[in-house]
């Protein structure tokens, strides 16, 4: 019996025809598992963000930040070596307000620890930009880069180097005057770039965790409003995380350690004392908490307003991130309040800064499927 032939087959021809690649011509010149591989290596990236700001925040909890007073990026990555080179250090330590009004008669063993603290957060800062810069110029050379995604990839690195920059440029502001501390606005800003970074990480391992053609295919179903109101959300709970900052930078958690009043009323008594009025807003401990707790109460009240919105969502997959979105929402405001009601002691406020972690993740999670909800069966 005769083969039976394409009807797209050239009569005469003993060739085979070509078969089209699995997923479509966008996706099949991404074969290989470059997507995947990409995505793993972002995940890596992620877990080493998230140490970073966990280090970050026991760094300034132990008041460690300011032990190294220089900012060497090449030659800085290996610590003292002996006891003459840590004796110079600790020179250098002794030569800052930190030292001279705070912490004078320490000990060198008492300082190495607090250097080791610091050391280590910018050892790891390092280790994050060799991994980006392996893994960058690995797939790079490999040619296994997705069309469009080099730019994207290039913005994590030089956001990374900025962030170095940006970490010294806070560091420095506690080496002269009488700062005690670092500036609590440039500590706002280091925080809130490690969280640029870490949700523009987060947004690209959703994005490589789907193919091109599932992604454009998704967007027509995309909820247009409540992906706005999530985008809010997002807005909203990153500047409660700058918020944090603040607190965190002046130590206001440790100040009016009562709820829901404080000092025996709404709004501290003590909310205006400095001169000139703008101080206030980033230096008075009253003041900086109270803001802290006023945007968490509408934080809260917006968040339940866009799960509402949610429960009008179609996808499952949709309703369930929201849900999440609102649960960890609540355990946040108690965490934090519990952490306020102790005190501020370092372990419920590193608790407090990894559920904020978890809350902006879950956040941006919510926003992706509002934009790219996944396919489900007719009955949902």
């Amino acid at each position: 019996m005769a083969e039976k032939r394409s009807i797209f087959e050239e009569v005469g021809s003993d060739e085979k025809p070509v078969e089209a690649p699995k997923g479509g011509v966008i996706d099949g010149a991404r074969r290989g598992g470059a997507r995947g591989a990409i995505r793993g290596w972002l995940m890596a990236l992620f877990a080493l963000v998230v140490v970073m700001i966990a280090v970050g925040g026991l760094t300034r909890l132990t008041d460690s930040g300011l032990s190294i007073t220089e900012w060497r990026p090449i030659t800085g990555a290996l610590p003292p070596m002996g006891e003459a080179a840590w004796a110079e250090e600790f020179e250098k330590y002794r030569a800052i307000p930190e030292y001279q009004l705070q912490n004078k008669g320490m000990s060198l063993a008492e300082f190495k620890v607090i250097y080791w603290w610091e050391w280590g957060h910018r050892q790891l800062g390092r280790v994050i930009g060799l991994v980006w810069a392996i893994g960058f110029f690995f797939f790079l050379a490999t040619r296994k880069i997705p069309t469009g995604w080099t730019g994207r990839l290039v913005l994590l690195g030089a956001l990374g180097g900025l962030q170095g920059a940006i970490g010294w440029w806070m560091v420095s502001s506690g080496l002269t005057g009488t700062m005690l501390d670092v500036a609590s606005y440039r500590l706002a800003v280091h925080l809130g770039l490690a969280f640029v970074i870490l949700g523009l990480i987060a947004w690209f391992v959703m994005l490589l965790g789907r193919s091109e053609a599932d992604l454009m295919q998704a967007r027509r179903g995309r909820e247009a409003r409540l992906f706005g109101m999530a985008t809010g959300l997002t807005h909203f709970v990153f500047l409660m995380i700058l918020l944090g900052a603040l607190v965190a930078g002046i130590d206001a958690g440790r100040s009016f350690n009562e709820w829901p009043l404080m000092g025996g009323a709404f709004v501290p008594p003590t909310a205006f004392d400095l001169e000139p009025a703008w101080r206030n807003f980033f230096e008075n401990a009253g003041l900086v908490q109270f803001m802290h707790r006023v945007v968490a109460y509408l934080l809260l009240i917006f968040g339940i307003v866009v799960w509402r919105r949610s429960r009008q969502s179609g996808n499952a997959q949709t309703r369930f991130a929201f849900n999440a979105v609102l649960a960890m929402m609540v355990l946040q405001m108690g965490i934090g309040i519990m952490t306020v009601l102790y005190s501020a002691p370092w372990q419920l406020a590193i608790l407090h800064q990894f559920g904020a972690v978890v809350l902006y993740t879950l956040i941006l999670r919510a926003r992706f499927l509002a934009q790219y909800p996944r396919a489900q069966s007719v009955r949902g």
